[in-house]
């Protein structure tokens, strides 16, 4: 088809946006000398083609998505956007319009036709002219009587039929004469839950068998076609041809074709039945439609004088074209004929003409099809009256007209000619005319001259479509890669989350120890991740140690602030076991603030598993058509699964250098990290005077701090069971307390009830458990109790030892009385007066606090020496853990 020069002309531009218009909303239909035409706005413009000017200008209340044409009644539906379905006379519109401001307008065009600034006045319509009010509706068609609607609703489309009123008669349609449903559908959201604007509408094709009312083939729609009775009984059945029922060909946005046979919806409103046996799906194009039609591809006989089609076609919006046609089986019965091709896409719009053929545009040309078979008078392979098959490929030819958005056919083409009326995405209304007595558009035959181009072509295009099966294929392996690893990650979730209470399937236990690091001792932490479950952690999985610190745990007011150590778990399968070490402490100035909470957490990536398959994109799509993939990811781009929580206090940091296994004496003193070269000089000079530090004098001068705990010795021995047999409650207890710790073990075999540790920051902490005897408590005599004492030269860390030794009697007070026991029998006189006691030393505190803020140097350390003693004593309550 080379060569072509179609002859176009330019009528006339209408306004657009900035960007151009649109393809799917705008639409232009022709009768007569008359052009109907939106332009997807809310303004329909009638324009004379003989005259070349703009008769009349209607605004209607929103966006106009649809016209359609009844010429025997002149009248215009229109379809307007969530309001419903307009009905204009002709006739009254023409009437309405003045002839002398039509004599005025005369002069005004220019030359060139622009239109942009409207030369007329805008005629609101009225909303009594809204013949179907709707909110829903997104696609109409109009048979004879019978006004047919597609709405969609929340979940589902839905065919209605509505009687038509007549000529004269009141505009509005009668009651609904029938309904049913089709497929289910997603309507698009919007922000605000309102919906939005649909990107592709449905298309409407109403289908009439050889008997039916419209006359020759032409029903009184514009939007109608007539089948030839093989091809209509072969495609929607028996029962419609015997009923002479026109058929409703619907294609809707997510690519079915599907048929709706309107006899029966109508006797179905008096004997409802199963409403899936209306619908009947003929096929899936699998992208949006843009185009139903139906063609004549064959020749008639000279003495034929109706023109039935015998094909039906059905365009998508990235070139997958369908057609159907009558046809023999090897076996000689008549068949349908299915056969799919692959235009250049994205379609923007399409149409069809005389002759077999379909044009159709994108948006760099206008390109036609021709689907009739030449079928030479020799050729004796054909049966007698048998349909012809469909060609094995089709040729676009270009009519060099680029970016069109709406067609439509002309009636007005000479005999074996071609008119096309389009608009173009400018606004520019134009006609194509193809001259029969020229070169037409119509496929060539291969010759040898063009046979090398043909068979580049061809290759090419065979090149391409494996480059893109190739793509294609790649894709569709990752993205079941990632639905095999996210079916992985919801067993793993499902596990977990199922068992918190008993053993888990997968757990992570965390010990602490001390190591020497870079000529200083560090603190650790080590965490054991074992998988017991059936379910391996494979690509995605991650797990997440976060260190929160005492000086913020503890701080109320204060933002969170803590490290977080991210370790990927690679290929841990069922029974394997994985070890992470981290450093607790202490920092770069050298100080270990203790308590530090240390929580362990799975964390499957959704983003580094599904991301990858999501962003995968076909490289041959246009990326005109503005379609990405929707970002379903949540915003914390995965899923934590909590696994353990642990707390490290002063009891575990404890370090006992007396006690100390061999291989641990070489730990020493905790202290900042020193410069080596003055760690040499120092060991050079030899031994040095004892240091005078802060820290010296206050262990040296004054008495340590010190702070008691009472505890019932019945109730340690019932929380310690038989884990004190054979030693004395006293070095149970000290053990109990120690159990964390790595020195438990020797103070088990030794036996000791006092130990002598130091702390990180190298001051002495003390730990003494006694038996002792409370006599002023219970009126049936003393009670035996264990005292536990802790002493220290540092206040910090003997507040520090004091709340691990309280924590763990909270704990162990809580388990007994869970499991119902009971305690003795007291002095409720004796337990008020102490609590009378606490309370006016709790006002003395901050009576001493409020003086220390008002006192000058000389006396406040005399008030700062009786709030320690003060402290003292609140510290060494006279209150006892039953």
């Amino acid at each position: 088809m080379a060569g072509l020069a179609p002859r176009v002309e330019y009528l006339a531009g209408f306004c657009c946006p900035l960007g151009g218009l649109a393809a799917g909303k705008p639409r232009v239909l022709c009768h007569g000398a008359e052009v109907f035409l939106s332009t997807g706005s809310e303004l329909v413009y009638v324009y004379d083609r003989e005259g070349r000017l703009l008769i009349a200008v209607y605004k209607f209340p929103g966006q106009v998505w649809h016209l359609e044409l009844l010429a025997l009644r002149r009248a215009l539906y229109v379809l307007c956007a969530r309001s419903g379905i307009y009905c204009l006379s002709l006739d009254q519109a023409s009437r309405s319009v003045s002839r002398d401001d039509k004599d005025d307008r005369d002069d005004q065009d220019s030359e060139d036709g622009q239109v942009d600034e409207l030369p007329v006045p805008v005629i609101p319509v009225h909303p009594d002219t809204c013949v179907l009010p709707s909110a829903t509706l997104h696609a109409f068609t109009v048979l004879d009587d019978v006004l047919i609607t597609l709405s969609q609703g929340p979940t589902q489309w839905k065919v209605q039929l509505f009687e038509c009123p007549c000529p004269g008669e009141d505009p509005r349609p009668g009651g609904e004469i029938g309904e049913v449903e089709l497929s289910t559908c997603t309507p698009p959201a919007g922000s605000l839950g309102e919906p939005t604007a649909p990107r592709f509408l449905p298309v409407l094709c109403c289908a009439s068998p050889p008997g039916s009312r419209a006359p020759h083939g032409h029903p009184w729609g514009s939007g109608g076609v007539t089948l030839e009775g093989t091809l209509f009984g072969l495609l929607f059945g028996s029962d419609a041809s015997l009923l002479e029922s026109p058929v409703i060909v619907c294609g809707l946005p997510d690519g079915q074709l599907c048929c709706v046979v309107l006899k029966t919806l109508v006797t179905s409103r008096s004997a409802p039945g199963d409403p899936k046996a209306l619908v009947k799906i003929l096929h899936h194009l699998e992208e949006p439609v843009i185009f139903i039609g139906a063609l004549r591809t064959e020749p008639l006989s000279e003495d034929v004088e109706d023109v039935y089609c015998d094909c039906l076609v059905a365009l998508g919006h990235h070139g997958r074209t369908l057609a159907i046609k009558a046809s023999w089986d090897e076996a000689g019965h008549l068949v349908p004929e299915l056969r799919e091709y692959s235009l250049p896409g994205p379609v923007l719009c399409a149409a069809h003409g005389r002759g077999g053929r379909v044009y159709h545009s994108t948006p760099s040309d206008l390109c036609v099809v021709d689907l009739a078979q030449e079928v030479s008078p020799w050729d004796l392979t054909q049966r007698d009256g048998a349909p012809g098959g469909l060609p094995s490929l089709l040729c676009p030819a270009s009519l060099s007209v680029c970016s069109v958005v709406t067609l439509s056919v002309s009636s007005r083409a000479p005999e074996g000619g071609a008119e096309l009326l389009a608009l173009s995405a400018k606004g520019r209304l134009m006609t194509c005319s193809l001259d029969p007595h020229s070169e037409t558009p119509h496929p060539t035959r291969v010759t040898s001259a063009n046979a090398g181009q043909k068979i580049k072509e061809l290759l090419s295009g065979i090149g391409t479509v494996s480059e893109r099966v190739s793509s294609l294929k790649k894709a569709v392996d990752q993205r079941d890669k990632a639905l095999t690893c996210l079916n992985e990650a919801m067993n793993v979730s499902c596990a977990l989350l199922s068992s918190r209470e008993g053993p888990r399937p997968i757990s992570c236990t965390i010990s602490t120890s001390w190591s020497r690091l870079q000529l200083q001792d560090v603190l650790t932490a080590t965490c054991l991740l074992e998988n017991s479950s059936g379910f391996s952690l494979d690509r995605g999985w991650a797990l997440c140690v976060q260190v929160l610190r005492s000086s913020r745990a503890l701080d109320l007011d204060s933002a969170v602030s803590a490290i977080t150590y991210t370790i990927p778990v690679d290929q841990l399968g069922p029974g394997g076991q994985r070890e992470v070490t981290l450093p607790l402490g202490p920092g770069e100035d050298g100080a270990l603030d203790l308590p530090v909470t240390v929580s362990c957490a799975l964390f499957y990536s959704l983003r580094e598993v599904v991301g990858g398959a999501l962003a995968l994109t076909d490289p041959f799509k246009d990326p005109s058509s503005n379609e990405c993939t929707p970002d379903v990811l949540p915003e914390q781009d995965g899923v934590c699964l909590p696994l353990s929580e642990h707390t490290v206090d002063m009891l575990q940091g404890l370090r006992f250098p007396g006690l100390a296994a061999p291989h641990t004496q070489a730990l020493g003193p905790l202290s900042p990290a020193r410069d080596p070269i003055h760690t040499f000089l120092e060991t050079c000079c030899g031994p040095v005077s004892q240091p005078a530090g802060p820290a010296s004098l206050r262990a040296k001068y004054l008495p340590p701090s010190v702070a008691t705990v009472k505890v019932s010795a019945e109730l340690l021995r019932a929380a310690l069971g038989d884990n004190h047999a054979g030693v004395s409650l006293c070095s149970a207890t000290l053990q109990w307390l120690l159990a964390e710790n790595a020195v438990a073990d020797i103070v088990r075999a030794q036996a000791l009830s006092s130990i002598q540790g130091v702390a990180p920051d190298g001051t002495d902490v003390h730990l003494i458990v006694r038996e002792v005897a409370v006599t002023d408590l219970c009126p049936a005599g003393p009670i035996q109790a264990m005292e536990i004492q802790v002493e220290s030269s540092s206040l910090a860390n003997m507040c520090r030892a004091h709340h691990a030794i309280i924590g763990r009697l909270q704990r162990l007070v809580m388990e007994q009385a869970a499991r119902g026991s009971s305690p003795p029998d007291l002095r409720l006189q004796y337990l008020h007066q102490i609590q009378a006691n606490h309370e006016t030393l709790l006002r003395e505190v901050q009576t001493l606090r409020d003086r220390l803020c008002t006192e000058d140097e000389a006396s406040s350390c005399a008030t700062a020496q009786r709030l320690l003693q003060v402290y003292r004593q609140l510290r060494s309550p006279s209150l006892l853990l039953l």
